[in-house]
């Protein structure tokens, strides 16, 4: 059995939970087959790398007993989804080990699958750990849906791989073929970006939202920061690079803030911004999906710019899981600061979710709102 016949045999029963679910929205697609099929890993040893939900992985191990596989899973949903799934399908993981992205991933690796990132700073920090530690003939296989590739990709790959060459296109999707590992000092991650205006440095893995730049929905939020309540413990839900959790950090000496994102990228970033910025020793960051390991009625103030994508689907269905998750960790009286796009109507859902809501802030393009747990 290939691995792409393992797919196909796969693919129908595999689910994105705890993920957002719906019709529309799937688990496997064609650049997951169209990757397996073009790489056909002649190592035992394969590392597998921006995996959504498991079906490369998993495919690898139903197709072939002897093969180990190193992941890496920047979403810790995703890592939770592989799991959910292999036990679905009664596959066994004693053969995976999930790596950080860094040289332990790659190490001495000859066969390397990447579904490829949206970004291009998350596809160039990918290329240089492989390149740096990866074997001399390494095969890397990246793959995606045709109209979320971009030539740009093939140039970041170019600057990390003497060899890069792209498929036909099959099934609306395609992969580019890296090899010939270049060995020279990559960019050295996470990058770093001062802003005067706000007095912060904000520092981002290739992954991270927005990178180094302050995106204009949490630029907006920042401006509420002396309306919001006082609090001794807060926290920046789904605080991307953190600059949310290190702003309040550093404008308020007493409050010891909790920064949580799904996002393993989002998490280094975030703990580099705190500690560029002097506030590591009140800022504690760490990968949730949500806020599923905090206590119920444990804090007073939580801040969020709620995300709109699960990988590159736009989706409103992410917003809710955090007002719920929000509602269940605020204590009553505590408040819960959001900033959203306008057109998104969320106001209505917080008021059933959290509590009274009330308009705090509206500029052309964000609503920024305040609501109180009841």
């Amino acid at each position: 059995m290939t691995a792409a016949d393992a797919f196909d045999a796969l693919a129908p029963r595999l689910r994105r939970w705890p993920d957002v679910e719906a019709h529309d929205l799937v688990a496997a697609d064609a650049s997951d087959r169209l990757i397996l099929s073009e790489a056909r890993p002649a190592a035992q040893d394969v590392v597998v790398i921006g995996d959504r939900y498991g079906a490369l992985t998993l495919s690898l191990l139903e197709a072939d007993p002897r093969a180990r596989v190193r992941v890496h899973q920047d979403a810790i949903t995703g890592e939770r989804a592989l799991r959910a799934n292999a036990e679905r399908v009664g596959i066994p993981l004693n053969r995976v080990a999930w790596h950080p992205l860094d040289a332990s991933l790659a190490d001495g690796a000859r066969a390397v699958m990447l579904q490829l990132p949206r970004s291009l700073d998350a596809l160039d920090e990918i290329a240089g750990v492989v390149a740096s530690a990866a074997a001399d003939d390494v095969r890397l296989v990246a793959g995606g849906r045709v109209k979320h590739m971009t030539p740009a990709m093939n140039d970041v790959l170019g600057r990390h791989f003497a060899s890069v060459t792209a498929s036909r296109a099959a099934s609306k999707s395609r992969v580019l073929h890296a090899s010939g590992p270049i060995r020279a000092t990559s960019d050295q991650w996470p990058h770093a970006q001062r802003h005067p205006d706000l007095g912060i440095t904000v520092c981002a893995h290739g992954a991270a939202f927005a990178g180094t730049s302050i995106d204009i929905g949490t630029r907006f939020l920042l401006g509420f920061l002396p309306d919001m309540r006082e609090a001794t413990d807060a926290v920046d839900l789904a605080c991307g690079t953190g600059v949310l959790a290190t702003m309040l950090a550093t404008s308020r000496p007493a409050v010891r803030v909790l920064a949580t994102d799904q996002s393993a990228a989002a998490v280094a970033s975030a703990r580099a911004t705190a500690a560029a910025n002097g506030v590591a020793d009140r800022v504690e960051v760490v990968r949730d999906d949500g806020l599923g390991s905090r206590p119920d009625a444990s804090v007073d103030l939580i801040l969020l710019n709620p995300p709109f994508h699960s990988g590159a689907a736009v989706t409103d269905a992410i917003a809710p899981k955090l007002f719920a998750d929000a509602a269940r960790v605020l204590r009553p009286g505590g408040e819960l600061w959001c900033v959203f796009n306008s057109h998104l109507g969320y106001r209505p859902i917080l008021e059933r979710m959290v509590g009274p809501t009330r308009q705090a802030g509206r500029n052309p393009k964000f609503t920024v709102t305040v609501s109180v747990r009841r």
